[in-house]
C-alpha cells in the first residue's frame, strides 16, 4: 500500500467523526474539492466551510471503501457513504477521484447520483 493510499483511506475514516476542520486539514492550502453536481470550491478554508455546511444536518456517517485504487499522485476509491440526518438516511454509491501533493489532496473529484441522495434526505 502508498502512503497517497493510507492518507485516502485514513480521510475516508475521518469522515465518521464529522469533523469539518480535520477534513479540512487533510487538503493543500491550495486544494480543491469538486462536488460533481456543484461548482468546485478552492482553498482550504473554502474547502472547509462547504464540508461544514454539507454536513451540517448529519448526525452519523459511515463511508465503506469497496475498491481503491493508486498510481502515483492518483488514488482512486470507490466507497458506498451510509449517511444519516435525524430520521432520514441514504446510503449512496460514489466514487471519488484524488490528486495528491505532498502527501495532501491536491484535487478531489467526487461523482455521484444527487438524487439519489436528494430522494433519501428529503
Amino acid at each position: 500500500m502508498t502512503n497517497n493510499e493510507e492518507i485516502i483511506r485514513s480521510f475516508v475514516a475521518a469522515w465518521s467523526r464529522l469533523d469539518s476542520s480535520e477534513l479540512g486539514s487533510y487538503f493543500a492550502e491550495n486544494g480543491v474539492y469538486h462536488n460533481m453536481p456543484a461548482a468546485p470550491v478552492s482553498g482550504r478554508e473554502n474547502v472547509e466551510r462547504m464540508i461544514a455546511g454539507f454536513i451540517a444536518s448529519w448526525t452519523h456517517t459511515e463511508w465503506e471503501l469497496l475498491n481503491l485504487v493508486s498510481a502515483g499522485d492518483l488514488v482512486i476509491a470507490e466507497r458506498l457513504d451510509r449517511t444519516r440526518a435525524g430520521e432520514k438516511s441514504v446510503d449512496l454509491p460514489c466514487t471519488g477521484v484524488f490528486e495528491m501533493e505532498a502527501g495532501k489532496i491536491k484535487i478531489w473529484r467526487d461523482y455521484f447520483d444527487m438524487a439519489t441522495y436528494a430522494r433519501g434526505m428529503s
